[in-house]
Parts: structure tokens; sequence; C-alpha cells
């Protein structure tokens, strides 16, 4: 693996001024110069002065340039200004910024087999320059490959949602599936010389071939917890309802009237519809 060099080059603001005192001598040469043998060294110098002007170079802030000679890397440069060095140096811009992509809506099989869409957002910079432009031919294209491929991966290891308590999914545990996000494209991209900031799930649904089926589903387990929820209750009450009838000697029920009483009870709090009383005009057993 190669690992960045930082570099320091000479200042293009103190270079600029050798370089016109160069060009003006060169010229006052040529001018002065009465017998044209006698030019051609000074035309030779110009000609070094006008490749030694190729030498100069801008770096921007969070910026780097890659210094190469002929197939070597020598160092990258990362102070911001003017800077001068050989003008025979290849300087490739590598940028230092913090950016982010979309990955594409991509179609795969949760943990369960269910297809669904999913698409990330991650949000990364270049950590090593000599990483990222002599270990991979397309830093750029290669955080896009490798960030989908890490996406899918993960997702077939994860359900859509968790049928057990605990279980991780891709929609309920959203903080512990970036992390494990994350971490899967930072190892992919390390020898790439990209760090990874932050990846996160930024559209998940089923696929539109099954939509309807889990919608119905999903609409299934809520009316069964709903239900569940009101089971709980109407029990709780009808216990405190036989409580408070036995501490305050209303009534005394024998086990088959509270047993009347409870399923009477349980159909009058559980039921969906609004229950129609009915008077009774006799006695307690008729």
């Amino acid at each position: 693996m190669m690992a960045e060099r930082e570099r320091s080059v000479m200042s293009g603001w103190a270079a600029v001024p050798v370089l016109l005192l160069a060009l003006g001598g060169c010229i006052w040469g040529i001018v002065s110069t009465a017998e044209t043998l006698w030019m051609i060294p000074w035309l030779v110098l110009l000609a070094i002065v006008g490749v030694c002007w190729c030498g100069l170079f801008v770096v921007n802030p969070n910026q780097a340039r890659v210094l190469q000679l002929l197939g070597a890397y020598s160092g990258t440069v990362k102070e911001p200004g003017l800077r001068w060095s050989s003008p025979f140096y290849l300087k490739r811009a590598v940028s230092l910024r913090v950016r982010n992509f979309e990955s594409a809506m991509l179609k795969v099989n949760d943990h369960d087999g269910n297809p669904i869409d999913i698409a990330a957002v991650v949000v990364w910079k270049v950590a090593d320059t000599a990483e990222a432009c002599f270990e991979v031919d397309d830093y750029e294209h290669f955080v896009r490959v490798q960030s989908e491929a890490a996406l899918r991966n993960l997702a077939t290891r994860y359900p859509y949602d968790a049928h057990t308590e605990g279980q991780l999914s891709l929609r309920g545990s959203t903080a512990e599936i970036a992390d494990q996000l994350k971490a899967e494209i930072q190892n992919r991209l390390t020898k790439a010389g990209v760090q990874v900031l932050e990846a996160r799930i930024a559209n998940l649904s089923y696929a539109q071939e099954i939509a309807s089926a889990m919608l119905r589903r999903q609409q299934a387990s809520a009316v069964i917890a709903a239900r569940q929820k009101i089971v709980e209750g109407a029990v709780g009450m009808v216990e405190m309802a036989l409580a408070l009838l036995c501490k305050n000697h209303i009534v005394e029920l024998d086990e088959e009237r509270k047993a009347a009483m409870v399923s009477n009870l349980l159909v009058v709090l559980c039921s969906e519809h609004q229950v129609q009383p009915v008077v009774n005009a006799g006695t307690l057993h008729h």
C-alpha cells in the first residue's frame, strides 16, 4: 500500500519576481545583441525561463496536489496558495472536501426473502491522496460501486421488519443498521484512501409486486396488537368489577353467574359495535 507523504514547495510569490527578472534579462540580451550568433544562448535561456513559468500552480483550500515525476510519486502539497515546483512534475488536483452521494434505488431480497427497494446516503472524503490516486483507477467510481455492494450485502442479512423482540431489522433499528453500514463501507474503501463520515438508509420500502400484500400483513398485525390491548384492558375491568361487587356486598354470585357476568362484560368491552341493552324485568334467576 502506498502511503501519503506531505511535501513543502517554494512559494509562488517568491518565484514570480525571480522569473520576471530572468525574463527581462533574456529580452534585454536579445535586443542588445547585434549579431545573430550571440542571440542563440539568449534564446535558449528564454525558452528555459518560459518552461520554468509552467512550474507555477495554485492549491485551493481543502485541496491537494499530488506530484508525480516520470511515473514516480514525489509527494503531496496541501498548503494553499500560489506555489512553484519543477515544471516537469505532473500535478494532479485532489479535492479534500467532504462529499456525499445518494445511491441508486436497489432491489434486493431481505433476510426473509422478501424483495425490497433500498437506497443509502454516504458522506465521505479523501484521507490519503496517494492511495486515492494510485491504488484504484477512479476513486469516485470506486466509492459508488463499493457503497452499493455493501448496501446490498447488509440488506440481505436483516429482515425488513422484526418478528421477535430484540431482533434487528432494517426499518426498526435505524441507528444500529446505520453504524453497521458505515463500518462495512469503510472496510471496503480503506484501500482507496477514503474516510467514511456517515452512512444511512435514505429510502426503504417493499418492492411493488408485494407492497399491497405486505400492507395487508402490517394492517393485520396492527389489528392483532390492538385486540390484545383491548382484551388485556377488558380482563382487568372484569376483575375490578367482580372485586368491587364482592367487597361492597352488593350481590352474591355463584360461580355459574360469575361466569355469565364475565362473558357478558367481555362481549360488551371487546365488541366493535355499540351493545343494545336488554332489561330483565323478572328475578335474578328468571
